[in-house]
């Protein structure tokens, strides 16, 4: 089966995790960064798990699996080192919902995939669940070859897109704008911490494309 890929927006999306050990913990920190409201089932949890529930960062019950638990949920992750739990919590869900079993690939609905993050910039690596080991060799590659430098690249990138776009030029000399930021030499400068040259090169584009409209 070939997944579909996609960057979805959590943001205030209820999202559940049954599980409290160190798999649930990185699920559950992922979740809370993309802004979802997670809710927590576990007998027992790590110490960070509980300091978000004090620190309201989610809502923490400290007790076995029920089914109504998922009712509420968009999102579903198990992640218990118990495969009969697991395998209890893929049986109750629905349809509509998004379910993901760590231990069962086959049963899920979306797989995690490994991603290296740079600011705003996320590069996301999956094998269909069918090798993670590969997935995060990849990513460790990756982590090498695309410096931190990308995030305040993707930064800059943004916010010139954004004037770029409303400027009142064709569509054609837009692109033309915004292909050449994508020069090496801006990234160069970037990541030599030039940013006065860099952002003064980029005016001058800005400038040129505005004189040549008039």
């Amino acid at each position: 089966m070939r997944h579909y890929p996609m960057m979805v927006n959590l943001q205030q999306k209820r999202c559940l995790v049954v599980g409290g050990g160190q798999v649930a913990e990185r699920k559950i920190r992922s979740l809370l960064e993309a802004g979802a409201e997670v809710s927590v089932v576990a007998p027992s949890c790590t110490e960070q798990i509980k300091d978000w529930s004090q620190e309201g960062k989610l809502s923490l019950q400290q007790r076995s699996f029920e089914q109504a638990d998922v009712v509420h949920a968009v999102l579903i992750i198990a992640a218990t080192s118990e495969p009969e739990v697991n395998l209890a919590v893929y049986e109750v869900c629905q349809p509509h919902q998004w379910i993901n079993i760590v231990d069962r690939p086959e049963l899920c609905t979306f797989t995690v995939p490994a991603v290296v993050e740079r600011g705003d910039m996320q590069i996301a690596i999956s094998t269909g669940g069918q090798n993670p080991g590969l997935a995060k060799k990849l990513r460790r590659q990756l982590e090498e070859w695309v410096g931190p430098e990308y995030g305040a690249y993707t930064e800059f990138l943004g916010e010139m897109r954004q004037r770029i776009l409303g400027l009142k030029l064709g569509e054609r000399e837009k692109r033309a704008i915004l292909a050449e930021l994508l020069d090496d030499r801006f990234l160069l400068w970037t990541s030599s911490g030039e940013f006065e040259r860099r952002d003064q090169e980029a005016e001058k584009l800005l400038q040129r494309s505005d004189d040549s409209d008039n």
